[in-house]
């Protein structure tokens, strides 16, 4: 056994430490069309560019977690002790490491997600819980109440001394909120409202904090006002009201509070959820949320807002930030995993041409249309979800209620389009690493099971892409009766009137390399394909509904509603690319950047290259050019792989996977100590 044990370590070892005079080997690809200069990239100065004004905050969060290695995840640890440690993280970070997050909350929600997404980082339960603390419990109680909510709450919730809930889901329903069962009926005499779970299916499901720490829960539920008529109460539709759950001093259940633990998950089993059913739980009438509609003494109501419909918009669009902030945090997911991957590939060697030592696995081309295209896709939902926070900050500053509306769009679209994506690409990173991917130690599997219900919390995806549908709908439909359109969506005026007229037979065979790299030509292309998509689902909705009506209609038509809203999505995307290439004030970053996104518009384009075939908008010959393009991007990019995982700038303890480490011997020590060695 010890001459096998020897055997593999040393076996290991030529893998991961190759002797001094044995060079890794590269496969050379043939150029496709002339040369090009090689880049030079410095990791510091694009790091600087990637990481902008709040690397600081983050360095702090690092620097705290780094310091304290008793409050670093163990690989293995049991459900009841994750959640205490959980716990002990986010107070310690509070009130030892000096971080606090609710106060940026509204002051600077632009730093607030820079902090989350460190936190999540080290930790994905943290970074959750984190967000339910704040973000929810926190951000509903600044969102959606008003001033003598914020006196008696902030400073509570603000040092942890307030823990809480967001008691929205239910059993029965998600993403349907206007659906939801629990109600609170005013009581004139007594001036309180009374919390009632009517039945099983009402009962708040998913209650993160709730299962053992929470002390309050922000609870959703119908407002019934009492009349004077046959039907003995008003339905007002569904507001927030401020219910304590447990005792602040013995922390025991409060009386007509059930709270049950709804047990181990598939992941982020550091966040405690838990079931609440209420039983007749009376609440002073000042615990309703009141910042969209209120009741007097006297149990009359008064809103600013003349209908159910709108104060429900108006509620949900204040808590629009946690989807902000699930987009942001997907992408911090999505670098580790690829920085991962990605060294290791540079790393691991595996065969290679006969007599002539082993290569480095991302020297073969099936391994970098793995990995290259998604490290391409990574810089790019940096860059778009940089954007979105900026524009979700202004909108907190300016309250416009066009940016309101853009925001709304924007953040349900790309939640939808980068979870999805970072958790296909949390597996195809685990199978690119082999056997070695496997092992818990690497990440992988905890990373790919702690986010994996990013797709589904603050918005089922599908749902969400549905409304970006919608949305492109009514704003094509406005066109056309020459109304305005709103700033995400000016390229539709022009797309429109030109990008539907018949494509143009020269430019449809153009294949020179300039031509396939220039933005211009890209970003039509992907607005090209918006556009077909938009005029043809219009037209198909409209066909259907006469014999369907419009639920039957749109569900016939739902592939093609869900497809126009990844590629209206792309689209947005790739653009804020362009603007952060341009943007770059070092040349040398600035050249690497746009390798990188020529990459990613190629790719996206080469996979869907049938849409662009079928309606002559690119030949053969031209298609067959962008697939070369593409292969050729792949490599270059290949050979910066390095600095490019490099400047994302995580700490080693943050990508502490053995098989990701900087240089061999690094990983032939960490992993081997390991397993036991």
């Amino acid at each position: 056994m010890a001459e096998l044990v020897n055997r593999r370590i040393n076996r290991l070892t030529l893998h991961l430490n190759p002797v001094q005079d044995l060079q890794v080997q590269h496969l050379e690809v043939l150029r496709c069309a002339g040369k090009v200069k090689a880049i030079n990239v410095s990791t510091v100065t694009l790091s600087e560019y990637m990481r902008g004004k709040h690397r600081d905050i983050q360095e702090q969060v690092f620097a705290y977690f780094n310091s304290r290695p008793e409050l670093q995840t163990p690989i293995e640890i049991s459900k009841d002790e994750h959640r205490e440690l959980c716990m002990k993280q986010l107070v310690g970070l509070v009130r030892e490491g000096g971080i606090r997050p609710f106060r940026y909350v509204v002051e600077d929600p632009a730093k607030y997600f820079a902090i989350a997404e460190a936190v999540g980082s080290v930790d994905m339960s943290l970074g959750i819980k984190m967000g339910v603390q704040y973000s929810l419990w926190g951000g509903s109680v600044i969102n959606l109440g008003t001033k003598k909510h914020r006196d008696k709450y902030f400073d509570g919730i603000d040092n942890v001394d307030y823990p809480g809930c967001f008691a929205m889901t239910e059993l029965h329903h998600g993403s349907n909120v206007q659906g939801l069962q629990t109600v609170a009926t005013f009581d004139p005499l007594t001036d309180e409202f009374i919390i009632d779970t009517p039945n099983e299916g009402a009962i708040k499901w998913w209650i993160g904090n709730a299962a053992v720490h929470g002390k309050f829960a922000t609870v959703f539920a119908k407002l019934m006002l009492p009349t004077h008529d046959t039907k003995g109460v008003t339905d007002m539709g569904v507001h927030a009201f401020i219910v304590p759950i447990r005792d602040m001093k013995t922390h025991k259940t409060l009386p007509g509070v059930e709270i049950h633990d709804c047990g181990h998950k598939v992941g982020l089993n550091g966040v405690d959820n838990g079931a609440l059913r209420f039983r007749s739980v009376r609440i002073p009438r000042d615990n309703l949320l009141n910042r969209f509609g209120d009741v007097s003494r006297d149990g009359k109501y008064t809103s600013s807002l003349p209908s159910i419909s709108k104060r429900f918009a108006a509620t949900l669009g204040e808590l629009v930030g946690g989807r902000v902030g699930l987009a942001y945090s997907s992408v911090g997911v999505l670098k580790i995993a690829v920085v991962i991957a990605t060294r290791y590939s540079l790393l691991r060697q595996q065969f290679g041409p006969p007599k002539q030592p082993e290569v480095s696995i991302l020297d073969y081309q099936s391994q970098q249309h793995k990995l290259m295209p998604m490290l391409a896709s990574t810089y790019a939902f940096h860059f778009a979800a940089l954007h979105l926070v900026e524009k979700y900050s202004e909108m907190k500053k300016s309250h416009d209620e066009e940016l309101i509306g853009d925001v709304h769009a924007l953040s349900a679209g790309l939640k939808a389009y980068i979870t999805s994506y970072t958790a296909k690409s949390l597996s195809t990173c685990r199978e690119a690493c082999g056997g070695h991917g496997y092992a818990a130690v690497n990440r992988f599997g905890s990373l790919r099971n702690d986010h994996d219900i990013f797709q589904t919390f603050e918005g089922d995806n599908t749902v969400l892409l549905q409304q970006v549908a919608g949305l492109l709908l009514k704003q094509y439909r406005e066109k056309f009766r020459g109304g305005p359109l709103t700033v995400t969506w000016n390229y539709l005026r022009q797309s429109m009137n030109s990008y539907l007229a018949q494509p143009n037979p020269v430019t449809a065979r153009w294949e020179g390399e300039d031509h396939l790299r220039d933005p211009n030509f890209q970003l039509d292309a992907f607005r090209y394909r918006t556009s077909r998509l938009l005029q043809s689902v219009a037209i198909r909705l409209q066909k259907h509904s006469k014999t369907l009506g419009g639920f039957g209609a749109w569900n016939r038509c739902l592939n093609h509603l869900l497809t126009l809203a990844e590629s209206h999505i792309e689209s947005f995307i790739l653009e804020k690319f362009i603007e952060a290439v341009k943007n770059c004030p070092d040349e040398s970053s600035r050249a690497a950047l746009k390798l990188v996104c020529d990459l990613y518009a190629l790719d996206r384009i080469w996979n869907d290259i049938g849409t662009y075939r079928n309606v002559d908008y690119v030949a053969p010959n031209k298609a067959k050019a962008i697939n070369k393009l593409a292969e050729y991007l792949c490599f270059q990019v290949k050979n910066i792989a390095r600095e490019l995982v490099d400047a994302f700038d995580l700490p080693d303890y943050v990508t502490r996977a053995p098989i990701g480490v900087q240089t061999p011997s690094e990983a032939y020590s960490q992993y081997t100590q390991n397993v036991g060695f």
